[in-house]
C-alpha cells in the first residue's frame, strides 16, 4: 500500500457522467473512490453528473421539511445540510479533493466551493453570490423585490481529510419538483435555474465553465 503522500497533487481529474446516475451507485463510487485517496492509492477528481428525481437529507434534515407529493425517493445522505433535491437538468458535482495537501481547513474548502460556482456562473452571465447565515448560491428574485432565489446547493462531508458529496446547480430542472420539500430550511425564499433566469446554457457549457473556474478557487490546472 502507498503512503498518503505517494500520491502527487496535481490537476485533479474530471470525470463526466452522460446517463443520469442513480443514488446509491453513486455514493458507493465516492465512498470507494475516498477510501483509496484517503490511503494514497487514488488521485483527486471530480464527478460530474445528473440524478433521477429524488431527494436527499442532511444531517440537519427536519422531518416536517419534507412533504413529496410525488412519492420521490428519499435518502440520508451522511453530509452537512438539509434537504436537498436532486434530478434531471441539475448539474450535480461531487468533489473529491485531498485536505491533507490543500491545508487541512474545511471552512476555507467551503470558501473555495462557493467562489468557484460563482466564478462558473460569472462567465455564464449570471451573477450570482452568498448570504449570511444561509448556504449555497443565490441570486436576487426578480418577480420578488427584496427576497433571493438559490440557483446552487452545497453540501459537503469530510472523511480523513478527503473531501466528499459537494454542490448542485440548478441549470434546467422542473423547478415544481423543489415544491416537495423545505430547500435547505430556508422558507422565505425561492429557488430558481439558469433557464429561469433567461441563460440557456447546456449542460456542456455549465461544464466547461465549471472547469475552467477550478484554478480561480482552488489553484492548478
Amino acid at each position: 500500500m502507498l503512503s498518503p503522500s505517494a500520491i502527487a497533487l496535481g490537476p485533479p481529474s474530471w470525470q463526466v457522467s452522460d446517463a443520469p446516475v442513480a443514488y446509491p451507485e453513486a455514493m458507493a463510487e465516492m465512498e470507494r473512490h475516498v477510501a483509496a485517496m484517503a490511503a494514497g492509492e487514488a488521485g483527486e477528481r471530480i464527478w460530474l453528473l445528473e440524478h433521477p428525481p429524488l431527494f436527499t437529507a442532511g444531517t440537519s434534515a427536519r422531518a416536517e421539511d419534507l412533504f413529496n407529493p410525488r412519492g420521490f425517493p428519499t435518502y440520508r445522505a451522511g453530509r452537512g445540510g438539509q434537504w436537498t433535491y436532486h434530478g434531471p437538468g441539475q448539474r450535480v458535482g461531487y468533489v473529491m479533493l485531498d485536505l491533507r495537501q490543500r491545508g487541512q481547513d474545511i471552512r476555507a474548502y467551503v470558501h473555495g466551493l462557493e467562489a468557484w460556482l460563482v466564478a462558473a456562473l460569472d462567465r455564464l452571465g449570471i451573477r450570482a453570490g452568498t448570504r449570511e447565515g444561509r448556504v449555497g448560491l443565490w441570486v436576487a428574485d426578480r418577480r420578488q423585490p427584496g427576497r433571493d432565489a438559490k440557483i446552487g446547493a452545497i453540501g459537503v462531508r469530510v472523511t480523513r481529510w478527503i473531501t466528499w458529496h459537494g454542490f448542485a446547480l440548478n441549470v434546467d430542472p422542473d423547478l415544481d419538483h423543489f415544491d416537495g420539500i423545505v430547500p435547505c430550511g430556508v422558507r422565505e425564499h425561492g429557488v430558481t435555474s439558469l433557464w429561469n433566469e433567461g441563460i440557456a446554457a447546456s449542460m456542456e457549457e455549465v461544464d466547461s465553465a465549471l472547469m475552467a473556474s477550478f484554478a480561480e478557487a482552488f489553484g492548478g490546472a
